[in-house]
This record gives structure tokens, C-alpha cells and sequence, in this order.
């Protein structure tokens, strides 16, 4: 059986003295070094969660600023297309114009040499018709 003596009170108030001590020397400083750590922790997470969360956001500002970015070169490679199938249009018409005048000067020009050419041989004809005539008359 167990004998409630003395003895046991001291070794009771012994081992709460110890507690006591333990708890205030040993157990409330690691505590307190493991809720710092628990802290730093957290913050560190939540300093790498607001970067995650920039650098998300200037991804997408950078597509959409490649996006813009594309969409003016269309819009400026649109314009010089359409401007170089206007000046194309131009330079066509002005060539084409070009084309028939020289085209009409050449034709005024063969006309002209044609009526001189026709007025030249018919001096001819009737010359080669006469000598033809006198050689043939002659023969006879």
C-alpha cells in the first residue's frame, strides 16, 4: 500500500518547483523561438506569394502591351499596304498615259510617213508606167 508520508508532499512540491523553473527557464523561451519561426515563416510565404502575384501581373501587362503592339504594326503595315496599291494605281495610269500619247505620236508619225511614202510612189507609177509603156512601144 502506499504510504502518504512527508516525503511525498516534499516530492511533490520539489517536482512543481522543477516545473516551474522548466517552464520559465526551458519551455517559454522554445515556445517563443518556434511562434518567432512560425511568424517569419508566414511572412516569407506571404512576401513570396505578393512576388508570384507581381510578376503575374507584369506578365500580363507585358502581353498586353505585345498585343497593342502587334496590332499597331498590322495597322501600320495595313497603311503602307494601302498606300503602295495607291501609288501602284498612280504610277500605272501616269505610265498608261504616258503610253498613249507616245502611241498617238507614233501613229501621227507612221500616217504622216505613210502620205509621203503613197505620194512618192505614185510620182514613181506613173514614171515606171511610162518608161514600161516607151520600152514596150519600142519593142514593137
Amino acid at each position: 500500500m502506499i504510504n502518504l508520508d512527508i516525503t511525498f508532499f516534499i516530492q511533490l512540491v520539489n517536482f512543481l518547483i522543477v516545473l516551474t523553473v522548466l517552464n520559465l527557464i526551458l519551455y517559454r523561451p522554445i515556445r517563443g523561438i518556434l511562434k518567432k519561426r512560425a511568424q517569419e515563416m508566414s511572412d516569407r510565404l506571404a512576401s513570396v506569394e505578393g512576388f508570384a502575384e507581381q510578376a503575374e501581373a507584369k506578365m500580363a501587362s507585358y502581353k498586353e502591351s505585345l498585343g497593342q503592339a502587334r496590332e499597331e504594326a498590322q495597322g501600320v503595315r495595313g497603311s503602307f499596304r494601302e498606300e503602295g496599291v495607291g501609288r501602284e494605281k498612280e504610277i500605272v495610269e501616269q505610265a498608261s498615259e504616258e503610253a498613249g500619247v507616245k502611241l498617238a505620236a507614233a501613229k501621227e508619225t507612221i500616217a504622216a510617213e505613210k502620205k509621203t511614202a503613197l505620194d512618192a510612189l505614185k510620182g514613181e507609177v506613173t514614171r515606171f508606167a511610162k518608161e514600161a509603156s516607151g520600152k514596150i512601144l519600142s519593142k514593137a
